[in-house]
């Protein structure tokens, strides 16, 4: 596949009307592939069928995107945007802890909605242990991190007292709650995934509790268990 190149300016750069139509074009095909895998299902949408339903040749479509993984995980960085975009007036606004953790796991399922219906055959694929569409994969780290510095804002931003060895493993514990309620989603045939949102609103007391209860002396031994247990995760 000859690689294509933009058009350049007189000083040797990249001419502003080229980077913009190549953004254009990019955003086109994420955008066709996201319409297909909602219409089709993530198996059976090829990249092919991609570059056809937006209209530009499939050598182009590999320019942009190496192979179908690399649009999800354009997906999940643009997604994560949007995610701290929906959340953004909750977290200026709110210093309650519980009020901005709730705020924030709903802000999540709103982004997430208009996906619903490919998401649990999408699912089959995100859930192989090594498929790099995991969101515990290494190619998944960027969307990852950024997901989990949401959450470190969320405790940060508020004014919720947290015992010293459990403040900094927090954001990511919150981050894992967070894919069990997207796993507890995607599996939600009640209307509008109303369970989904009863899930949120009933696991988040329970969560700050925990939280205020982490302080107290004799829950200090279970504070260094899950200390340990995160950082034996992490290697």
């Amino acid at each position: 596949m000859t690689e294509q190149t933009a058009p350049t300016t007189a000083a040797g750069g990249p001419s502003t009307g080229a980077t913009a139509r190549g953004e254009q074009t990019r955003q086109l095909i994420l955008d066709t592939a996201m319409r297909l895998f909602r219409e089709r299902g993530y198996a059976r949408t090829t990249m092919r069928a991609i570059a056809q339903e937006a209209g530009v040749a499939v050598g182009n479509a590999y320019y942009y995107f190496g192979s179908k993984e690399h649009l999800i995980q354009e997906f999940y960085a643009e997604t994560q945007r949007e995610h701290r975009v929906a959340a953004a007036p909750a977290l200026a606004r709110e210093r309650d802890f519980a009020a901005r953790l709730g705020a924030v796991l709903h802000a999540g399922v709103d982004v997430l909605t208009p996906y619903h219906s490919f998401a649990a055959s999408f699912f089959k694929t995100a859930a192989e242990p090594t498929s790099p569409l995991s969101p515990f994969s290494t190619e998944s780290s960027g969307p990852r991190d950024a997901s989990v510095s949401l959450f470190r804002e969320v405790l940060e931003g508020s004014a919720a007292t947290v015992d010293a060895e459990l403040r900094e493993p927090l954001p990511e514990l919150l981050w894992l709650g967070y894919m069990g309620v997207v796993l507890y989603w995607v599996h939600d045939r009640s209307p509008d995934q109303a369970k989904t949102r009863q899930l949120i609103d009933g696991a988040v007391p329970l969560v700050d509790r925990l939280v205020k209860l982490s302080r107290l002396r004799v829950l200090r031994p279970v504070t260094r268990q899950v200390v340990g247990l995160i950082h034996t995760l992490r290697h």
